[in-house]
C-alpha cells in the first residue's frame, strides 16, 4: 500500500529554520511530482510547493518564495522542504502529497490540491513570536 510519511515539524521562534521530510513506502518517489501543503487552524489546506519528477523543476507559492526550498534525496526515497526565516503565518500542519503525475501544476491551486491521490498524515509546525 502506498504511504507517505512526513516528519520534522516542531515549535520554533520566528526567524527560525526547519527541514521537513517526506518519505515514501512501497513506491519510488523519484517517479512522481511531489507537492507540499499546509493547513492552518480554521483555514483551507493550501499548496505551497512542488517538485517535478523529470527535471526537478520547483514551484512555490508567493508567501514562501525565497524562504522555502524543496529538494529530493533519491538515496533515501525522500523529498525535503527546507524552511528558513519562518514567521507566525507559517504555522500549521504540513503535508506532502502526490497525484501520480510527473509534473507539477505551477499554480499550486485548489484544483491541483483536490487532485492529489496520496497524502501523508502531516507534521505540525508552530512558529512563536
Amino acid at each position: 500500500q502506498v504511504q507517505l510519511v512526513e516528519s520534522g515539524g516542531a515549535a520554533v521562534p520566528a526567524g527560525g529554520t526547519l527541514r521537513l521530510t517526506c518519505v515514501a513506502e512501497h513506491f519510488t518517489l523519484r517517479y512522481w511530482a511531489v507537492g507540499w501543503f499546509r493547513q492552518a487552524p480554521g483555514k483551507e489546506r493550501e499548496g505551497i510547493s512542488c517538485i517535478n519528477s523529470r527535471d526537478d523543476s520547483t514551484y512555490y507559492t508567493d508567501s514562501v518564495k525565497g524562504r522555502f526550498t524543496v529538494s529530493r534525496d533519491d538515496a533515501k526515497n525522500a523529498v525535503y522542504l527546507q524552511m528558513d526565516h519562518l514567521n507566525q503565518e507559517d504555522s500549521g500542519k504540513y503535508f506532502c502529497a502526490m497525484d501520480q503525475t510527473e509534473v507539477c501544476q505551477p499554480k499550486l491551486d485548489a484544483t491541483w490540491r483536490d487532485g492529489m491521490t496520496y497524502w501523508g498524515v502531516g507534521t505540525p509546525v508552530t512558529v512563536s513570536p
